[in-house]
């Protein structure tokens, strides 16, 4: 109720008060009282936050900077940023967070780039060195002769039972040592190859031998001394000297690339990144595990028709040494990929520890 007296009612021809202005006149007022002249106002309604502002604040930092985009409240850069130094296309080095398809199209890519310089590099020094090894072996193998001088019925050792078997052992050592180093040059000329390769640098077959004699010497004593480490594991229990070499693998490229305490800095690696490191090195010792039991058993079926001394006639010594031979290449692929997959996973541990790429890893190898 309110005690004020209506409002009068118009007159007949006097437009109401309260209603919109007649159309057509430009002077007339808005109902909401602001002149007809004045600019219309674009800004934010009365109370809302200054045009820019967003919840929450970026503390400085522009709008889409943070590390995803649309989401400016986490100062960082963007998705698939990656610090100078680090191209996440590099043919070599897989980076943080490329995962195990990454580690994988850089290994086929290798192969692919590669496998014409790195077939011949394998065959001379890893294939025909061990095929020749083999063939010795057989050929100092005195079992035959033991049979032949035996007395049916003795359970005694032939007479020269003891000088046979330390003639074939200094020999297979000695051989083993040789087609060890020869087996270093084949190591660092394919590690040349496919850093070179992946660089975009030239290589040549000769070029990458030179290089594999240059730096044979070094990477074959290493490698003598951590056969040494490994074999002493196996000798106490077999788990320990599976640990130790997985933390060992990385003791060659280590060695190649940066020149200075291998076997520290590959037990250092396999500690920091343990899972990562793990997994890669085991794919590569299944793939040369099976790449190399397979042909060995290949090889004892088809040398067993010859007898026990296949080199006693011309005819079994040629089918004895074909089998060894073909035996011998079937190993080829493992050794590829023994090659290949541990100098990807050296350049992805690499890449963790700090910004690389394919010239500065060809560049350390000299």
């Amino acid at each position: 109720m309110s005690d004020q007296p209506p409002p009068a009612a118009p007159t007949p021809g006097e437009p109401d008060p309260s209603g919109p202005p007649p159309a057509g006149d430009p002077t007339a007022p808005s109902p909401s009282g602001q002149p007809p002249d004045a600019s219309p106002d674009w800004g934010p309604p009365p109370g809302a936050p200054p045009q820019g502002w967003v919840f929450p604040p970026t503390g400085g930092y522009p709008i889409g900077a943070g590390p995803y985009g649309g989401q400016p409240w986490y100062p960082g850069p963007p998705t698939g940023w990656y610090p100078p130094g680090m191209d996440p296309a590099d043919r070599l080095v897989t980076p943080p967070g490329g995962g195990l398809n990454g580690w994988f199209d850089r290994c086929l890519g290798a192969v692919r780039r590669g496998w014409r310089l790195l077939l011949p590099i394998l065959l001379l020094t890893q294939v025909l060195p061990a095929a020749v090894l083999s063939v010795f072996a057989l050929g100092l193998d005195p079992s035959a002769k033991w049979e032949t001088t035996a007395v049916d019925g003795t359970t005694s050792l032939p007479d020269t039972f003891f000088t046979d078997l330390a003639t074939m052992f200094l020999v297979l050592i000695g051989g083993s040592l040789l087609v060890g180093f020869v087996q270093a040059v084949g190591w660092a000329a394919g590690t040349w190859v496919i850093t070179r390769q992946a660089a975009g640098e030239p290589v040549g077959l000769g070029e990458a031998l030179r290089y594999g004699l240059r730096r044979a010497l070094g990477l074959w004593g290493w490698t003598l001394l951590m056969g040494v480490i490994i074999g002493l594991g196996i000798c106490f229990c077999l788990l320990p000297g599976i640990y130790l070499a997985f933390a060992l693998s990385m003791a060659g490229p280590v060695y190649l690339f940066e020149r200075q305490n291998p076997i520290g800095r590959s037990f250092r690696m396999f500690h920091d990144r343990l899972g990562l490191l793990l997994g890669r090195v085991a794919l590569v010792a299944a793939v040369v595990i099976v790449g190399t039991l397979v042909p060995g058993v290949l090889e004892g079926v088809g040398s067993a028709p010859f007898g026990v001394d296949p080199l006693a006639t011309p005819g079994s010594a040629v089918g004895v040494v074909l089998v060894i031979a073909l035996s011998a290449v079937l190993v080829l692929p493992a050794h590829l990929a023994q090659l290949v997959g541990l100098l990807v996973t050296y350049a992805e541990q690499r890449a963790h520890e700090g910004p690389v790429n394919s010239a500065g890893l060809a560049a350390e190898l000299g």
